[in-house]
């Protein structure tokens, strides 16, 4: 299984645009074949090192996780958030 996570901080960090974002990563659910599981927390602690959210996805192997990143409604999300994020880090792995 491949487990691939994001962290984004957002341009805007209110709590208006945090969910935002939030509601638009969790609309992926059910609608990508090779998406196995999809979770999206928020920031509680809103320190200044803080992401305000994660998004923890998991694949059945690497190509599934390729097909994802190039699915069309994949493709929309990561545009909305390339236009209001202000950082991403990611981190991809085996378990």
């Amino acid at each position: 299984m491949i487990t691939h996570i994001v962290c984004f901080k957002l341009i805007d960090r209110s709590p208006e645009s945090v969910q935002k974002a939030r509601e638009l990563l969790m609309g992926m659910e059910g609608k990508i074949p090779q998406l196995r599981h999809l979770e999206v927390g928020a920031d509680v602690l809103h320190t200044e090192r803080s992401y305000d959210l994660a998004l923890i996805t998991k694949f059945d192997s690497l190509e599934d996780l390729q097909t994802y990143q190039v699915h069309p409604v994949h493709v929309e999300v990561a545009n909305y958030l390339a236009k209001v994020r202000e950082a991403a880090v990611a981190v991809d792995f085996e378990s």
